[in-house]
């Protein structure tokens, strides 16, 4: 087994740089000559979509915010345990997510990939959310930090919160995965917090997540969220995602070489990335291999248990349960009714296994009932 720490007196500078650099969409930089494979990572949070280019299906399991709703926290660590394997499937080292930014601004077009507006639930759900994926030596990757609640001008917009309201409220989630179930890798955000870019700042970062909490996984820039180089590095973050990356590379090498920069301040970064690579079995066993599709009548089980368990009845005045014997027609109405609208797009968009719109799935239903009481 390889020695991380051995590894990094035996890196170039360039050679570390190129490790905190992405190397396209989802991989980071190898480097051949010391046997360090690339990190593959992928989007979530409602599966794992793999590469985007091979075509491949992938179990689509029932947004965020639905499985927010089902209470059923051992619900949730099978839902992350199916989550690794279908990325173990997909070669894939770190799954990007959970999201786990609170519903707080009614224009937050994201909501649908977060568990709730509480942030004692949604850390309780990250905890087996987390604990699951990684029981699969896949590591999960806790998004956006943080204060990231609306997507209008995401790459300029400053969520001003106050230190209680931050700790109490939106911290609160991030910490309880952190602590109680040792997530790996954290994302930071589009945003400014304070008016500081999220990616850039040291006491968010390192103050608080790498020194307080006790993090020692690495912060990866949201794509395209690292827009400062010096401010990004001496702030905390570990690697700019996607490559070719503008901000670290080669302008990171000059700042180190003209003394800007420390390259101890380099190496830390450099461990975390090496450190999870040990932790995911990289060295012994990279996972460089083509993706495929996971073929598992129980993923179909455990997808309809999850969405059944996320509908919620709040007031019943007589008319449920259905009486089957007394319906003649059921009235499907709207676009929506013969095509199954089952993702909210970016990170939740991926090829599904199957596809069952409602009016297939009544008239199915249907069908079966009247062939029972035929029989």
């Amino acid at each position: 087994m390889l020695n991380p720490e051995k590894l990094v007196k035996e890196l170039t500078l360039k050679e570390k740089i190129q490790i905190l650099s992405g190397y396209d969409a989802w991989y980071t930089h190898k480097i051949e000559r010391l046997n360090i494979p690339s990190l593959k990572m992928s989007d979530g949070p409602n599966g794992v979509r793999g590469d985007g280019k091979s075509g491949k299906s992938s179990a689509c399991f029932p947004c965020a915010i639905s499985v927010g709703s089902t209470w059923n926290m051992e619900l949730v660590n099978e839902l992350g345990q199916e989550l690794g394997n279908e990325a173990k499937a997909k070669g894939v080292d770190v799954l990007l997510g959970p999201t786990i930014n609170i519903h707080r601004h009614p224009l937050g077009g994201r909501h649908f990939e977060c568990f709730s507006e509480d942030p004692f639930l949604t850390g309780k759900i990250a905890i087996d959310y987390v604990s699951g994926v990684q029981s699969r030596e896949v590591a999960a990757c806790l998004k956006h930090f943080v204060g990231n609640d609306t997507e209008f001008e995401r790459y300029t917009v400053s969520s001003n919160i106050d230190e209680k309201t931050l700790r109490e409220i939106y911290l609160l989630p991030f910490e309880m995965a952190i602590k109680e179930a040792n997530a790996q890798v954290v994302m930071s955000a589009y945003n400014k917090l304070n008016n500081i870019y999220c990616s850039s700042d040291e006491n968010l970062l390192i103050n608080i997540l790498k020194n307080e909490w006790g993090f020692d996984g690495y912060v990866v820039s949201d794509w395209g969220a690292a827009t400062e180089t010096i401010e990004n590095a001496l702030g905390g973050l570990d690697l700019e995602m996607p490559g070719p990356v503008e901000y670290y590379g080669e302008k990171i090498v000059q700042l180190v070489n003209n003394g800007e920069i420390k390259e101890k301040t380099v190496d830390s970064s450099v461990r975390r990335l090496l450190l999870l690579l040990e932790r995911t079995g990289a060295f012994e066993d990279p996972l460089q291999i083509p993706e495929k599709e996971l073929e598992n009548p129980d993923d179909q089980i455990l997808v309809q248990q999850a969405a059944s368990e996320s509908m919620v009845l709040l007031k019943n005045d007589g008319l449920l349960p259905l009486n089957e014997e007394n319906i003649k027609n059921i009235a499907l109405i709207g676009p929506n009714a013969a095509t199954a609208m089952i993702m909210g797009g970016g990170s939740a968009q991926l090829v599904p296994q199957y596809v069952v719109s409602p009016l297939e799935a009544v008239s199915y239903t249907h069908l079966r009932a009247h062939e029972t009481r035929g029989n």
